[in-house]
């Protein structure tokens, strides 16, 4: 009998959080108690050494189901980005105008993690300019605990 799993755009913030929050998989657990140690790793197979995300039990190059979870430097740059504009979910309308980033990490072009460009760790999501997003401009990671506990990687530019 198969489980049945609410998207993540299901996901409900919990009572008195404002934004939504990632939800945890079987494989991508790791990722998120890196994350939590403020450690960006990246799921690697052991076998051809190629990393993957999202991650996933076997790798897609050659099949193996053997992986390991490689440290990342943190740094990537900018592959593109988008200012979201209302309607937007209530919360998130509040926090306009933000951004929101796709990030090709540095040692590992083909990864991309998406996520907020923001002054420091702990800042509002419309804590930059949007005037200031460049594609291809350095940033490395910070994180920041969620309300419920989750920390999730934001980005800061390398060059302020």
């Amino acid at each position: 009998m198969a489980t049945i799993v609410a998207p993540a755009t299901d996901n409900r913030p919990e009572t008195g959080a404002e934004l939504l929050v990632p939800v945890p998989d079987e494989d991508g657990a790791p990722f998120w108690a890196y994350a939590a140690q403020g450690e960006l790793r990246v799921q690697t197979c052991s076998r051809c050494d190629e990393p993957r995300f999202p991650p996933r039990p076997c790798c897609p190059h050659c099949q193996s189901f053997d992986s390991r979870w490689q440290r990342m430097s943190g740094r990537g740059r900018i592959w593109s980005y988008v200012v979201p504009h209302p309607p937007l979910l209530p919360a998130y309308a509040a926090q306009a105008p933000y951004n929101a980033v796709v990030v090709e990490l540095a040692e590992a072009p083909r990864i991309r993690l998406v996520g907020n460009l923001v002054a420091s760790a702990d800042a509002p999501l419309r804590s930059v300019d949007p005037a200031r997003l460049r594609i291809g401009a350095p940033v490395k990671v910070t994180f920041h605990t969620m309300p419920g506990g989750v920390t999730v990687p934001r980005w800061l530019l390398e060059r302020p």
